[in-house]
């Protein structure tokens, strides 16, 4: 497989993560507690902040500064929040689990979802102006910090969002030229250029994966089916009955290419993942063990069940620990709809629930070299997070951040399924030989696997 092929599978801009949900308290040799302050650069998605909300006891308190490098993935990051925290009154537990979970990983959402999403976006338009005095207040959803230009970015992200799509039911977008857009054909695009001559038989070549790969790392919750719909379709979550037509704006982002003059060309399209899955965010672990039975050698439940259990629980947590100014309706927390497709009430960002001792503040793109140069930040961060494709930032200067004993936390290759065992394996070497030049020393727990995360703990000088 050629360079350009290995780079096309996982694309180039994370819309998930590759590894599970973890408990950033517990990461280390001993649970954090108290007032904890967490650096996650490049988290993706929101699956370890509601892990690490999950774990949070009632004297604890969370900050989590995230730093992504895409002001496209900070909105979705945003939206995915903002969903999370819709109280109860305004949306049924499992209702909001099935929504974000469709928001999350479908290429092509039902037209119910694309109206939650517009609205939801209409609303974070707001939060990140000065048109408002509300403007930017929620602690879940902070961008003060980001600089002007980036929220004024984060405006035109989500006005795109609310346009309406096009007569053409998969078009909500343009690509080369302002010719109208359709995801489905992006995906199978993206499908053609990974497979090559392969793409004749792309369902063995889905297959393989899933079985001779995923199924091998430990994640037999996939389900085969499931999996190779995803690979062919862009489809991970289909909970409801419906028609998935409409495009799922939030998977689209831009990308600049040298066309044969060399001169630059910006195409719109999906660039994420088309091969690990977002099946891995929510899927594959779970600390509830009857998810994980089998029977007859199969498992009984599905990543797709697992996701929706495990979202569900992460959002009665925020249920548990937060309130919200709308209280007029009864409490529905962990109730489910009776009906085939509950009414959504659509509420105000000034309405959703205000979760006790947390806060998310989202740090600028190019942030992560000056922090160490800022007083503010010396010796603050209790733990620190690297996802995979930001582990290379990961430079000396970043100890003067960690606070003593601090746990730094980087996700590893295995779940990038184009990257051979032996690529996997010397990137996990190469990650080791930087936290140590940062002043990290390997930290093992009895029971962890040591493939998906590599944890390590800050050297006394």
């Amino acid at each position: 497989m050629s360079a350009g092929q290995t780079r096309e599978g996982p694309g180039c801009v994370a819309w998930w993560g590759f590894s599970p949900a973890r408990d950033l308290l517990t990461a280390g040799p001993e649970r954090l507690e108290g007032e904890v302050n967490i650096l996650l650069v490049g988290g993706a998605d929101p699956r370890h902040i509601l892990k690490t909300i999950g774990g949070l006891r009632d004297t604890d308190s969370l900050r989590i500064w995230a730093l992504e490098n895409s002001m496209e993935v900070v909105a979705r990051q945003l939206l995915l929040l903002y969903l999370a925290l819709i109280p109860s009154e305004s949306m049924g537990l499992r209702d909001k689990a099935e929504v974000f979970l469709e928001v999350f990983g479908n290429a092509e959402v039902r037209s119910q979802t694309e109206e939650t999403l517009r609205h939801v976006a209409a609303q974070l338009t707001l939060s990140v102006t000065d048109m408002l005095e509300t403007a930017a207040t929620h602690s879940c959803l902070d961008t003060t910090r980001l600089k002007y230009k980036e929220r004024d970015e984060l405006v035109r992200i989500f006005k795109r969002w609310i346009q309406p799509p096009s007569s053409s039911p998969s078009s909500s977008a343009c690509g080369r030229g302002g010719a109208p857009f359709s995801i489905t054909e992006a995906w199978d695009g993206r499908v053609r250029k990974h497979l090559g001559e392969r793409y004749d038989s792309r369902t063995g070549s889905f297959d393989w994966d899933v079985s001779m790969k995923l199924h091998k790392r430990g994640c037999g919750v996939i389900d085969k089916q499931q999996y190779v719909r995803w690979r062919a379709k862009g489809l991970a979550f289909e909970m409801r009955e419906g028609i998935y037509q409409i495009a799922n704006p939030t998977l689209l982002s831009t990308r600049v290419f040298s066309n044969h003059k060399g001169d630059k060309v910006a195409s719109r399209g999906y660039w994420g993942d088309i091969v690990s899955s977002p099946y891995l965010s929510f899927g594959i672990e779970t600390d509830d063990k009857s998810q994980l039975v089998k029977r007859d050698g199969k498992h009984v439940k599905t990543a797709q069940d697992i996701s929706l259990a495990n979202v569900q629980m992460f959002f009665r947590s925020l249920s548990c620990r937060g309130s919200q100014t709308t209280t007029s309706q009864p409490d529905t927390v962990g109730k489910e709809s009776s009906q085939p497709e509950a009414h959504h009430k659509a509420i105000d960002i000034q309405d959703l629930m205000r979760v006790n001792g947390i806060s998310v503040t989202f740090l600028p793109l190019d942030s992560l070299s000056k922090l160490p140069g800022k007083p503010e930040y010396s010796r603050f961060f209790n733990t620190i997070y690297f996802a995979a494709g930001m582990a290379h930032q990961l430079d000396p200067a970043l100890r003067r951040t960690a606070a003593p004993g601090a746990v730094l936390v980087v996700e590893l290759a295995d779940y990038l399924l184009d990257l051979t065992r032996e690529q996997a394996a010397g990137y996990a070497e190469r990650v080791a030989d930087m936290a140590k030049d940062a002043g990290f020393a390997p930290t093992r727990r009895e029971g962890e696997r040591e493939d998906i995360h590599a944890v390590f703990t800050l050297q006394t000088e």
